[in-house]
């Protein structure tokens, strides 16, 4: 009778390094907020080079595990443990009319749940940290006479953050870079993202009264303006494309 065997799992020198990542930062309880060694530092400690681990650390960057600040740093973003999956997320990099829908269709979906379950699982002091974060972006809303996208991303982030869920982070930050892109050349649409900027403290307002069902109707709400200036912002491309062919 033939022995049952298992089967031998073997691994790339990439997935290597990366599960001795995990269990670097497991064993030194580092949390999310928390700054990573220098790339030497890590490079000496898991006994590879410098490329091995930058290549690492840029594969955690694309799973919204970690964020690189230039002068800064790397640090850790989500909640790294031995037994995690990794899902991949593949989007159009283009700024493209449907490829932005397509991402504001998960968005919408995503942030209003995640803005229910923060009105119904927020603390004190989350409420008072999500306060702190709405302040900041009205201020630079009033100081640059129209939305900024680091501050709203932080407000947002505050949301996904007292949620209870690190999974709405994760998903939704692995779709900002291509929002943030947005922001820069929003298809000529001078006032994108104003109409949205009331709903971020009717959103607050919802949450901070822990009424879920509120703090989902005006997540849509805000999301419904994001979703109208895409839509002004592909007719008025299309404008100009029919005017410049007519020039022609």
């Amino acid at each position: 009778m033939n022995p049952i065997l298992s089967p031998v799992h073997t691994y790339s020198r990439d997935d290597a390094v990366l599960q001795a990542l995990v269990e670097f930062v497991t064993d030194e309880g580092l949390i999310p907020g928390d700054r990573l060694p220098t790339e030497r530092v890590l490079a000496v400690h898991l006994k590879v080079s410098r490329t091995t681990v930058r290549e690492a650390l840029t594969r955690w960057q694309e799973l919204g595990l970690v964020e690189r600040r230039q002068g800064s740093g790397t640090y850790l973003k989500a909640a790294v443990t031995r037994n995690m999956l990794h899902m991949p997320l593949t989007l159009a990099s283009g700024n493209d009319f449907k490829s932005l829908m397509h991402t504001l269709e998960i968005r919408r979906g995503l942030e209003a749940e995640a803005a229910a379950l923060s009105a119904e699982r927020v603390s004190n002091e989350d409420i008072a940290m999500i306060e702190q974060k709405l302040i900041r972006m009205e201020e630079a809303f009033h100081e640059r006479h129209g939305m900024s996208a680091d501050e709203d991303w932080d407000f947002h982030l505050a949301v996904f953050r007292t949620s209870g869920n690190p999974l709405f982070e994760q998903i939704i930050a692995a779709m900002y870079e291509m929002f943030h892109r947005f922001w820069e050349h929003p298809l000529g649409v001078r006032d994108f993202g104003h109409a949205s900027f009331p709903y971020h403290r009717t959103l607050y307002n919802a949450i901070a009264a822990r009424d879920p069902i509120a703090a989902r109707a005006e997540a849509l709400k805000l999301i419904a303006t994001v979703e109208d200036d895409l839509k002004r912002g592909a007719a008025n491309l299309k404008k100009q494309t029919q005017k410049n062919r007519v020039q022609i």
